[in-house]
């Protein structure tokens, strides 16, 4: 392995693991919108080892900032009202990871996600884990995991929804899932099929290939 293969797969090993399967899924030399890119850490990623023509939008100016002292094009706004401005086809691939959850109107940033790139890719927590689902039959209580960390009172999650949840919102909108990938909590991932009872009841998240 060559020194930019190592310095590739060192930049992969430090990203979460449903970034790491996001990556894989974007042809390199690709139009590419990271829409709540946090610090860069997958736009740096992409750019670095998929060579693609890399932008993001952050709400969070430390975010932007991070990604600026890194070289990346990233601009401070709001996806749930700033989407709208990006011309259609704009993008070869939208990406939003663990934040379509936190929106106010998901179905609605969904919609212009597809709209503004041929290919959206998503990944989300699935609430219907089987841990999640008995830590509120017996506990009675918001339950948390390593995917869903906040407490009830300070989550910045609004519409926590499982695997089932995002297929049926999918098919509501005439959106075709071409890839689905579960995330276990001990961090494997493998493909599914969308409406998996499996999956949806042991994996701890979801990635989501998608396209209008």
């Amino acid at each position: 392995m060559n020194g930019v293969q190592n310095g590739a797969a060192a930049i992969a090993r430090g990203i979460r693991l449903d970034l790491q399967k996001i990556a894989e899924l974007v042809v390199p030399g690709s139009r590419v919108l990271d829409v709540g890119c946090g610090d860069g850490a997958l736009l740096y990623h992409l750019t670095y080892t998929k060579q693609v023509d890399g932008r993001g939008i952050e709400i969070s100016q430390e975010g932007v900032n991070a990604c600026v002292a890194q070289g990346l094009s990233v601009i401070q706004g709001d996806a749930e009202t700033d989407l709208k401005d990006y011309p259609a086809d704009a993008f070869d691939y939208v990406i939003l990871g663990q934040t379509l959850q936190a929106m106010r109107e998901p179905k609605t940033v969904l919609s212009q996600m597809l709209r503004i790139g041929e290919r959206a890719i998503i990944s989300l927590p699935n609430f219907g884990h089987w841990r999640l689902r008995l830590k509120l039959l017996f506990t009675g209580r918001m339950p948390m995991s390593n995917a869903l960390p906040h407490s009830w009172y300070d989550t910045p999650n609004v519409h926590l929804c499982t695997i089932h949840d995002f297929v049926a919102l999918c098919e509501e909108l005439g959106v075709t899932i071409e890839r689905c990938y579960s995330v276990s909590a001990q961090g494997r991932i493998r493909e599914i099929a969308p409406k998996s009872s499996a999956a949806n009841l042991f994996g701890s998240e979801a990635v989501f290939l998608l396209r209008a």
